[in-house]
């Protein structure tokens, strides 16, 4: 066996196994932590299918914005040392049968599905080939969307300054 296919294994365990642990766990900072394991080994499976660039977007946008995020957020909160989630689940017995109705459907599909495995092609890093066509031909939809996220930012700072007062 390879050791690409035996690394993809280790990823999609920790991934499993992490994301299990951020859903089930009472502790909001374990949880978190968890949180990091299941997006850093997210970042692992893109450098395995060679898509650098998405990798290294995960590990700085997920991993490192949002996840620092939650953490600040929790430790700046009050009561830091009791933080456990208490919730009342009545919907147990339909969310249990809906989940293995889905992987039944997906057992079903990836049993019945014939693969096209092939070696993938040699290729070079995929950063230079984005910023290329960021800057050529994707120009002007690139800057449309900044336009628009800078107007949405500034609309929720307007909103929360609203609501404020």
């Amino acid at each position: 066996m390879p050791y690409t296919t035996i690394l993809f294994y280790v990823l999609a365990f920790i991934i499993v196994a992490s994301a299990v642990l951020v859903v089930f766990n009472k502790n909001v900072i374990h949880s978190a932590f968890a949180l990091f394991f299941t997006l850093f080994a997210v970042s692992g499976i893109y450098v395995l299918l060679r898509a650098d660039f998405i990798a290294i977007t995960q590990i700085m946008v997920y991993v490192g914005g949002i996840l620092i995020l939650l953490i600040f957020g929790v430790m700046l909160t009050t009561k830091i040392t009791d933080v456990e989630l208490k919730t009342k689940n009545l919907n147990v017995v339909p969310s249990v049968i809906f989940s293995l109705g889905i992987v039944i459907i997906l057992i079903f599909v990836i049993l019945s599905t014939k693969w096209n495995i092939r070696m993938a092609p040699e290729s070079e890093e995929t950063v230079s080939q984005i910023g290329k066509a960021l800057l050529t031909t994707y120009l002007l939809p690139f800057e449309i969307a900044s336009v628009v996220l800078l107007v949405a930012l500034i609309g929720s700072a307007m909103f929360a300054r609203k609501i404020k007062d």
